[in-house]
Order: C-alpha cells, then sequence, then structure tokens
C-alpha cells in the first residue's frame, strides 16, 4: 500500500468474527500499529470486561470503550479492533467514520457459536438465541460499514489479505 494512504482501518463486527486476530496481521503486515480497543478497556479499567460488567453494568462498560474509541482514533497508521457493540453508539461511529475506513468482519452464526465461549457477558441466557437476536438487532449498524469481509472458514492472514485487496482498489478509485 502506498505511504499516501494514512487514515486508521477500524474492524467492526459481531463478536467471534475475527477482529483481534486479522488486526494484529492486518497491522503486521502494513507495518502499522495494532490497537484492540476492549484490551485498552481492561488496563484502563483493572479488571476484565466480564468483571466489568458484572460489577458495574453495559451501561459503565460503554462509557469506557467511548473515552478509549475517542482517544485512538485521533491517531494514524492504526489497524484498530473495536468491541461488538462500539459501533452502535452514533458518536462512536462518527469518530470511527471521520478518522478511518470503516471494515465490518461477518461470519456466519453456526463459525461464530464455534468461536466464542460462553465468558461473552451479552451471551448469558441463552447462547445461541442471544447470537442470533444480538445479530439481527446490529444488522442495520454494521452495513454502515466501509466495506464488509466474510471470515466464515477463513484465517486471519487470508482475511486481511482480502482487506489489503480491497483497500488497494480503494486507493486506486476502482472502488
Amino acid at each position: 500500500m502506498s505511504s499516501k494512504f494514512s487514515k486508521n482501518i477500524i474492524l467492526t463486527g459481531f463478536m467471534g468474527t475475527g477482529k483481534s486476530s486479522t488486526g494484529k496481521v492486518l497491522a503486521s503486515k502494513m507495518g502499522w500499529e495494532f490497537i484492540d480497543t476492549d484490551q485498552r478497556i481492561v488496563e484502563q479499567a483493572g479488571l476484565s470486561i466480564p468483571e466489568i460488567f458484572d460489577k458495574f453494568g453495559e451501561t459503565y462498560f460503554r462509557e469506557i470503550e467511548k473515552k478509549v474509541i475517542k482517544e485512538v482514533a485521533s491517531g494514524s497508521h492504526l489497524v484498530i479492533a473495536t468491541g461488538g457493540g462500539a459501533i452502535i453508539d452514533i458518536e462512536n461511529y462518527e469518530i470511527m467514520k471521520r478518522n478511518g475506513i470503516i471494515i465490518c468482519l461477518t461470519a456466519e452464526e453456526d463459525e461464530i457459536a464455534k468461536r466464542v465461549d460462553d465468558s461473552r457477558p451479552l451471551l448469558k441466557g441463552g447462547r445461541s438465541g442471544r447470537i442470533r437476536a444480538l445479530m439481527r438487532e446490529r444488522d442495520t449498524y454494521y452495513r454502515r460499514a466501509d466495506f464488509t469481509v466474510d471470515t466464515t472458514g477463513k484465517s486471519p492472514y487470508v482475511v486481511a489479505e482480502e482487506i489489503i485487496d480491497l483497500l488497494s482498489l480503494r486507493e486506486d478509485g476502482k472502488i
């Protein structure tokens, strides 16, 4: 990719679609820094995400998430993996859109169910039903991304290459 390409690459999508694993590979291939917003939240709170949800609730988690997104999106030449619900907040979306190219990673529901474990706070109370309901609820928000890449059955390396190809075509004015 040319050095003219400087907008951040922001990965969004449902849990288990490979945002963190793909983001690490993509950043390495591009020579950019990788930032996982969920990891930053854990570092700032001094608690795991399940602990944050248990002790303080989702609203508190989303407040920290918004602060972290504001901080990291202001940088450049970053690959940023966001939490699956970050894009729902309009302020987060506007910050991400202004400061980066938003790429939504998707996967089939069965694949997601295989990739995620029961420690995810939002999956409590009926895992497969919760996955389906949350995917439906968030679909409209994920559709606002600049690009969508299906990760079903693909390694993070393959997905990273697909993203690089998409970005190259965009940079060349072909899409």
